[in-house]
C-alpha cells in the first residue's frame, strides 16, 4: 500500500454523508473511534450505529453494581449506558443486531448474547470456555451476516466502518462482527474501512489515514462516563481504568484503513 491508499481512506470519509458503524458491545463505540464519530457529527454526517451484543459477559467495576448482579440485569444496565454514550457522541440512530431494522426479513427477532473472552496474553484476547448457544459466535455466520446486511441495505450508507481482521484485540465477537460487516459491505458494494487503534510506526502503515481529535475530549469523556459499569475515568480526564484493571489514555486518536473490494 502507498500514501495514496491512506488518502483514499480519508477521501471516502470526506465524501460520506451517511456512515454505518458496527460494533460488538456497548462501550466499543467510544473506545474504538468515538472521537471520530463526534467529528462526523460536527461535520453534519449522519451516523448510524449497530451494536451486536449487550456485553452481559463483561466484568463490572467494583462497587457499581452488586457482586451477584445477573447477566440479564447487567444487559439492561449496559443498554442504558449505551444510550448515554450515543447522545454524547451525536450518533443519529442506534440499533441492536437481531432486532428490526437490523434483522433479516422473515426471521423472528433475537438477542445475540456476549460470547465472552479469555486473555491469551496482555492485549490479546481469545475465545472463552463457554457453551452459550445464544451467543454471537454460536450463531451461524450466515445469520449474523444476513442481519448486518439488512441494517446496511435499509440505511444505504456511503461507508461502513468496523474492526480489522484481528477484531482489534482478538475478542471473538469483534472478529465475527468484522466478518459480517465486511461481507455486508461487499455484497452491497459499499466501501468498508477498518479501525486502526495504534498509530503506525515510522515507515509503515502508509495505508492508514490517522485522525487526532483532541477537540472532542469533552464529548468523549461524557460518553466514557456513561459506561460506569465498565470503566473509571481519572479525575484529570487524561486516562481511564477498565473493569479488569487495564489502563489506557482517553482515546482521542484513531486510524482508518480502506479495505479493497473482494
Amino acid at each position: 500500500m502507498s500514501e495514496a491508499a491512506a488518502t483514499s481512506a480519508a477521501q471516502a470519509l470526506d465524501a460520506a454523508r451517511h456512515v454505518l458503524v458496527v460494533h460488538a458491545h456497548p462501550d466499543d463505540e467510544v473506545l474504538a473511534g468515538g472521537a471520530l464519530l463526534r467529528e462526523l457529527h460536527e461535520r453534519g454526517v449522519r451516523v448510524t450505529l449497530v451494536t451486536c451484543c449487550r456485553g452481559e459477559a463483561g466484568e463490572i467495576v467494583a462497587g457499581v453494581l452488586p457482586e451477584d448482579t445477573d447477566p440479564a440485569e447487567l444487559a439492561q444496565v449496559r443498554e442504558q449506558e449505551l444510550r448515554g454514550s450515543v447522545a454524547a457522541l451525536g450518533i443519529n440512530a442506534a440499533y441492536w443486531l437481531g432486532l428490526p431494522p437490523a434483522r433479516a426479513e422473515g426471521l423472528e427477532p433475537r438477542v445475540y448474547r456476549d460470547s465472552g473472552m479469555a486473555w491469551i496474553r496482555p492485549g490479546l484476547a481469545g475465545p472463552a470456555d463457554t457453551s452459550d448457544q445464544n451467543s454471537l459466535t454460536a450463531a451461524s455466520v450466515e445469520e449474523v451476516i444476513a442481519d448486518v446486511l439488512a441494517a446496511t441495505e435499509r440505511n444505504r450508507p456511503d461507508l461502513v466502518i468496523s474492526y480489522d481482521d484481528a477484531g482489534g484485540y482478538g475478542h471473538p465477537d469483534h472478529v465475527r462482527v468484522r466478518e459480517a460487516s465486511l461481507a455486508a459491505a461487499r455484497t452491497l458494494r459499499i466501501p468498508y474501512a477498518e479501525l486502526v487503534e495504534e498509530m503506525p510506526t515510522a515507515g509503515g502503515g502508509t495505508d492508514v489515514a490517522w485522525f487526532s481529535l483532541p477537540q472532542h475530549r469533552t464529548a468523549v469523556l461524557d460518553a466514557l462516563h456513561s459506561h460506569r459499569t465498565q470503566l473509571t475515568v481519572d479525575a484529570d480526564g487524561q486516562a481511564l481504568t477498565h473493569s479488569g484493571g487495564q489502563r489506557q489514555a482517553v482515546p482521542l486518536e484513531i486510524g482508518l484503513r480502506l479495505v479493497a473490494e473482494g
